[in-house]
């Protein structure tokens, strides 16, 4: 398969409060009126996450229609999983309302930061409502340490999500980074998950130490996935695995279709994808340089 790209879509000016820089993970909506809505985290400066949207026109997504001007999701309360930032990952429909599965992040000391999914729902008025003030996706057990960047499908009445999993954070030099995987879980309501066993991607751990941010579609009998991929000695690059179950996956990185581009915003690396299908049309929305500094681009796919 080949992604071909169509370019820049959107990054912010910096005239905006909320958003002086950064239009992280691209998470769109198809709205069906010949909009597709496409939500990401801008940073104010303090560096501070805020989730906000611009409309593009779904016959051609380099064509930015609208720009909202306000936060539809803001900072969560003092000392909650979410008080230092939110960025969206992914938006459904449920009934009448619209489900935004969300990353929550809390800044630490002997790590980064903490990152766990929280879910907000708006009734259509475009602003979002938490439903708790506590993670979707919260500590156990078997993943104590970070849980997010949730994908989620709406299949025969079960909701399947996949998303990533921090195994542990590993020290490096004064710093530390995490080492993420791949799990599933699935739900009969969109809102109380049960995890599955099977991790259904992870790194190669002598090359990389993280896999994340997953998109998922259905073709048929084959679930596809495109991912980010964060190694030791490469900048961030996109990856591809196949399924026919949604739980064991193949990786085929070498079929992922995009790289980086020889120059410009997404030359010195390629991250975060969102994939949505319009009209038989399948696009790709991504970040490149500076994990979203540069803003977020779009890609189509050739038959």
């Amino acid at each position: 398969m080949r992604w071909r790209k169509l370019g820049l879509v959107y990054c912010p000016d910096g005239s905006q409060w909320w958003a002086r820089s950064h239009a992280h993970l691209p998470t769109a909506d198809v709205l069906g009126d010949g909009r597709i809505r496409v939500y990401f985290a801008g940073l104010d400066e303090h560096q501070y996450g805020r989730i906000g949207w611009v409309d593009v026109d779904a016959a051609n997504p380099l064509r930015v229609l609208e720009i909202g001007q306000e936060p539809v999701l803001d900072l969560g309360e003092l000392g909650t999983f979410d008080d230092c930032g939110v960025v969206p990952s992914c938006v459904i429909d449920v009934g009448p309302h619209k489900y935004l599965y969300y990353i929550g992040f809390q800044r630490a000391e002997r790590v980064p930061y903490m990152l766990f999914s929280g879910l907000a729902v708006s009734d259509g008025s475009g602003i979002f409502t938490r439903l708790a003030r506590t993670p979707l996706l919260d500590r156990t057990p078997d993943e104590p340490f970070s849980r997010g960047a949730p994908c989620v499908l709406a299949e025969n009445g079960l909701y399947k999500m996949w998303y990533w999993s921090c195994l542990r954070w590993t020290p490096s030099g004064s710093d530390a980074h995490y080492n993420n995987v791949i799990r599933y879980a699935t739900s009969l309501d969109g809102l109380a998950w049960a995890v599955h066993d099977h991790i259904c991607i992870q790194p190669d751990f002598t090359l990389e130490y993280s896999i994340g941010r997953p998109a998922v579609v259905h073709d048929g009998n084959l679930y596809r996935m495109w991912y980010a991929i964060r190694a030791y000695n490469q900048p961030y690059r996109i990856g591809y695995a196949e399924s026919s179950d949604g739980i064991t996956w193949t990786r085929h990185d070498d079929q992922a279709g995009i790289a980086a581009s020889p120059q410009g915003w997404d030359s010195e690396m390629i991250c975060y994808p969102n994939v949505v299908t319009l009209n038989g049309t399948r696009l790709m929305f991504y970040n490149g340089n500076g994990h979203g500094r540069s803003g977020f681009g779009c890609a189509v796919l050739e038959a």
